[in-house]
Order: structure tokens, then sequence, then C-alpha cells
């Protein structure tokens, strides 16, 4: 069974991707959407098996490297940690399989993007059971690689291929440093295998290295460079550019991607890599301010977007920093637990976006939306319900889990985690304010939309709608029913057993009463504050914009992160490319390689074609200059 989890996804992509169209479109739906559901089945029961029975395994599947000292195998590590990504995986991605039905169903490549997201499933899966850096880099480049293909699915629309381009090549600017972290932990230790790395990680708390002419710690060192892997593929603050333009993909792509898996791989990596973590301070200290920073920047630079799926994009970005600082203060539990409630009420918003873009033929700017709520009354009640659980509403799931990153945040004594606590409140406040102008401006207030006729406005298809009800129900129920197990140390809530290293014991105190009521009263005063700037008097925000220009197009501009990148980094890099392209590549290489060589034999030949004159006394005249110079070349020798 559990090899079934891993396998099924990865025979629906194979019998989809080079079959889809013997056995046609709606096989291809229906045998992926399928395999997946009975691979989240499966992965239900395991997870269950781990709860209640604290069942741990590691199966080899397969030999893979066996090279000097180094012994890689394919196996699929079971412990509390894999088995809550195997369920958060699985399940969101069988409802985007189902969601995917409906929404594609006016595409003419079904079987193709079917294929690829059962393939990404496959990727995402041999990464988080990983029991080796190996393997989990693997995982690792394949949801990369599937990521490309699925941003850049409408690969005849130029912004689509850019994406997937920048997507791409962003990541690899992170994968780069994981890379090195891996080399390093090899070198260091001659394994690779996480149980002998993690066992051996006090022989090398001490231990210095001269990286780049600076003195480091060995501990350091690996902590850093496996983060900046994870501040790639988890769209942190410097290496976040990649992820609002993902958006360019299809809607179930942004809810596959950017709610539950690929960005969440860096949260993974860093929870699973607890045993070394705990011993760097520097590390956990860099993970916490990035965290907390990129909370802030993706959530104030989400108050202007007006594109839809861009808006939840930040929101997603915004949420990754909550769950990094979380780690960042030692509380890896409260982290996954965040990772676990945020992928439900994410993949709802994004899926739900998505129903709204299917009622609007296509449109994603919210400023050409409103006056909808009763045409779409399904998708708005649901939307609402994943707005409440983001925003961190009393007793919905976004309540239990954001709030504990807080209080334990809080809770740390340490000035980082204070300031981590003080930002991650105010950008609760900023996430409310945003995300409630999102809803307003889409579906209340005055009809906008002068291309569409309101009465063409449409409620999705049931297809579409059940997936957004059983995420729903996740919204609402999934922070209290597994607040305890994720969050407590006690009873059969000692869920974690060995997969998280906690050198220390999270604080079991409880914050001032004042701080556990601030967040949520700043979430709901947020509402009526919303309503009001949206839909009662919606002259004040222009009129704050045109107050406050610079900072508005400062936040619009995304704090000109690609600007910067593009005269720091894209432009020279252009200029470089273009001189070593026409000078030494056309110049020289080509100049005195084939191109000259070839210049020069013409040359040659049409010389040569001269003395073919056709008169027979020029032809004797060089006969005998040739005779006359062989003898005395023979006569002087």
């Amino acid at each position: 069974m559990e090899i079934s989890i891993i396998a099924l996804p990865l025979i629906a992509s194979i019998i989809s991707g080079f079959f889809g169209k013997f056995i046609g479109d709606r096989n291809s739906e229906i045998v992926t959407s399928l395999l997946v559901s009975i691979s989240a089945v499966f992965s239900a029961i395991i997870f269950y098996e781990v709860i209640f029975n604290q069942y741990e395994e590691n199966i080899t599947i397969a030999k893979w490297i066996n090279s000097g000292s180094l012994e890689v195998n394919w196996s699929m590590k079971i412990d509390a940690l894999s088995a809550v990504m195997l369920v958060v995986v699985t399940f969101i991605s069988a409802l985007v399989h189902i969601y995917s039905i409906g929404y594609m169903s006016h595409d003419p490549h079904k079987p193709r993007f079917m294929a690829y997201l059962s393939l990404f499933t496959f990727a995402m899966l041999m990464l988080v059971t990983a029991d080796n850096f190996i393997q989990l880099f693997f995982g690792w480049e394949g949801v990369g690689l599937c990521s490309y293909f699925l941003i850049g699915f409408w690969f005849k629309k130029e912004t689509a291929n850019a994406a997937a381009i920048k997507a791409f090549v962003v990541n690899r600017v992170g994968d780069f440093g994981f890379a090195l972290g891996i080399f390093l932990i090899f070198y260091l230790f001659g394994t690779v295998n996480y149980t002998e790395v993690f066992d051996q990680i006090p022989t090398v708390v001490e231990k210095k290295l001269n990286f780049l002419g600076i003195q480091i710690k060995a501990i350091d060192l690996i902590c850093i460079l496996l983060f900046i892997g994870a501040m790639g593929k988890s769209a942190q603050i410097f290496l976040h550019t990649w992820l609002p333009d993902a958006m360019e993909g299809p809607t179930p792509v942004s809810a596959l991607i950017h709610a539950a898996t690929m960005v969440t791989a860096g949260v993974f990596l860093v929870v699973r890599c607890s045993p070394i973590y705990e011993y760097s301070e520097l590390a956990l200290n860099i993970i916490t301010i990035v965290g907390m920073s990129t909370a802030f920047f993706a959530a104030s630079v989400a108050l202007v977007q007006t594109d839809i799926k861009k808006i939840i994009a930040y929101s997603t970005c915004s949420q990754l920093g909550y769950m990094f600082f979380a780690a960042g203060v030692g509380a890896y539990n409260v982290a996954m637990f965040h990772l676990f409630t945020h992928a439900f009420f994410k993949a709802l918003l994004f899926l739900g976006s998505g129903s709204v873009i299917h009622a609007f033929k296509d449109e994603q700017d919210i400023n050409k939306m409103g006056g909808v709520w009763k045409k779409l009354p399904y998708t708005y009640t649901l939307m609402i319900i994943g707005t409440l659980a983001l925003t961190g509403f009393p007793l919905l799931s976004g309540f239990y889990s954001k709030d504990a990153i807080i209080e334990f945040a809080y809770l740390s004594d340490t000035t980082t985690g204070y300031y981590a606590a003080g930002i991650g409140i105010f950008t609760a406040f900023l996430t409310s304010i945003y995300s409630w102008r999102l809803i307003l401006k889409t579906f209340h207030g005055r009809y906008n939309n002068n291309e569409i006729k309101i009465e063409e406005t449409h409620e999705s298809p049931l297809v579409m709608l059940i997936p957004l009800i059983l995420l729903s129900v996740g919204a609402i129920f999934a922070g209290y029913a597994f607040k305890d197990l994720f969050v407590s140390n006690q009873g059969i809530t000692n869920f974690w057993n060995d997969s998280i290293l906690f050198l220390e014991p999270l604080s079991t105190e409880h914050p001032p009463l004042w701080f556990l009521l601030l967040t949520p009263s700043l979430v709901i005063f947020s509402i009526p504050i919303a309503y009001y700037l949206f839909i009662k008097n919606t002259n004040l925000p222009i009129q704050i914009v045109n107050v406050n220009r610079p900072l508005y197009n400062f936040l619009l501009n995304k704090w000109y992160f690609d600007e910067l990148y593009d005269i720091l980094i894209v432009y020279p890099s252009k200029k470089i490319g273009l001189f070593l392209w026409k000078f030494f590549d056309v110049k020289i290489i080509d100049g005195f390689g084939p191109d000259g060589i070839s210049t020069l034999i013409k040359k040659l030949s049409i010389k040569a074609n001269k003395f073919q004159s056709g008169f027979i006394y020029q032809y004797a005249f060089i006969m005998l200059l040739g005779f006359s110079a062989l003898l005395t070349f023979l006569i002087v020798k």
C-alpha cells in the first residue's frame, strides 16, 4: 500500500501522457483523477496508523547508487512528518485533478495537462518520502521541472513562456545553494542518508571551515546553504519574484503548486532538517528574519494588486513567511500545523478564484468585477469561508495555526522572536484588509465589466464546486480538530516522535490575555474598515492613493525588485552575453575556426581556379617551370 501511494500518480501520468490520444480526453481525466484519489485514500490510512499506532517504516524500493562510501537507495520513509505531507499533497492533488475536469473542459490538450499534474504529484511524493538528500534533491528538481511545464502550459502565450522560464531560472539560484549544502554534508559525513547525518551532527558543532575567505562554523554553513534552496522553492524575499508571475498557468496549477505542494517544500526541508538547525542559532535567526520580512513584504504588495490570482499568490508568499519564522523560533511543529491548515484554505481560495474567472470568461482584474454575489452564490459562500480561515477569524483553521505561530514567537523570549511576533500581528491585520478587499470588489458593489453582461455570468458546474466544498470543510475544522495533535506534547499527541528534534522543549506558558486577544480583535475590526473603504466610501482609497502616490507606486511595482534585478543582473548579463557572442564567438572562435578556414579555402580555390585557362601552351609552360624547380632542388641537394 505504501509504495502504491507513490506509484499510482506515476502510472496515471504515463497513461495520460503517452496513451491519452488513444484513450481519449474523458478517460484520461477519469484515470488520473481516480488513481490520485486512491493514493489520497491510502495516505489517509497511513496518517491514521501514524496517529494511533505510532507507525514508522523505512521501505527500500530499490538500490540506486553504490560508489565508494556513497550508498543511496530509492526509499520511502514513513513517519509523522512525511505522513502529514502525504495527506496534504495527495488530498489537494486529487481535488485539483477533479476540479480540472470542469475548468479545462474547453482546452484541446487535456491529457497532457492531466499528465503534468500527476507527474508533479509523483515528484512531490518522492521529495517528502525520501530518507536521503539525493532522493530529496531528485524530487526537488522534479517539482521544479513540472512547474515549468505547468506554468508554461499555454505555451503560445509569450507571457506564459516568460513566467515559466523565470520560475525555472530563479529556482536554479536557490537550488545551487541547496546542491552545495548537500555536497558539504557528504564531504563532512561521508553519507547523505538522514539518519547517519543527523547522528553525526553533534560531532561537528565546533568545526570551522574557510568559505570564500571567511571562517564559519560548518554547521552554520550547511544550514544557510540548505536554507538558500528553501528560499528559492518557497519564494522567500529576494528569491520570490517567480511566484506572482507563475499565475500565468491555468488556475488549477496555482492551487496545486502554490497552496499545498511545491512552495511548501522549503518549509518541509527546514523541518526535516531540524536535527541540524537546532545546533545553529545563526541560521535560525536568519530564517526568522527572512520569514517575517517576507510575510510583511508580500502582504504590503497584495494591498494594491488588482489581479485576483496575484493577490492570492502574494498571500501564499506571506503565509510561507509565517511558517518560516515559526521554524526560526524553534516551533517546527507549529510551522507544520500552519502548512497543514493553509493547504485547505489557500487551495479553496485559488480554486474559488478559478470559479470566478470561469464565470467572467477569463477576466482576472477585480476592478472589472463586482455585484455578482447573487449570481455566484456557492462560489461566494465558499470563498468567504476561505477568507475567514486565511485571516485567522476565530474558530476557523487559520485562527488556531496562525495565532499559535505568533504566540510561540512571543514566548521564544528572544529579540528576533519579539520582532517576529509584532510583525506577525501587523501582517495579520494587512492580510485581513487585502483579503476582504478582494471579496468586496469581486462580489459586491457595482458591476464594472463592460464586455460581459451580468446575465452571462454563471455558477460553475458541480465537478468544480464539489472540490471547493470538501476544501471548505478542512478550512473550517482542520485547525480545531488537529491543534492538539500537532502542537501539544501529551497523550496520543506525542505525535512527532523522532521526526522533529527539539533540543529545548517549547514553552508551555501562556502569553498575557491582552496579547491573545490582540490579533483576533484586529482581524474582526478590519472587516468594517474594509467594508467602509471599498463599498461605502470608494472615493477614500483614491484620495489616500493620491496623497501617497510614491508609496502606492512603490507597492504597485512590488518594491521594485524586478526593476532592481533587471539593472543589477539581467541587463549586465545580456550585455556580457552579447559581447562574448559577437566578439569571442563570432570574431575569434568562428573567425579563426570553421568560418575562417572555410573562407580561406574558398579564396584559395578561386585563385587556383584561374590556372584552369584551357590553353595548352600555358599548361606546358607551368609544367616546364615545375620540372625546372624540381631539377634545381635535386641538383642543389
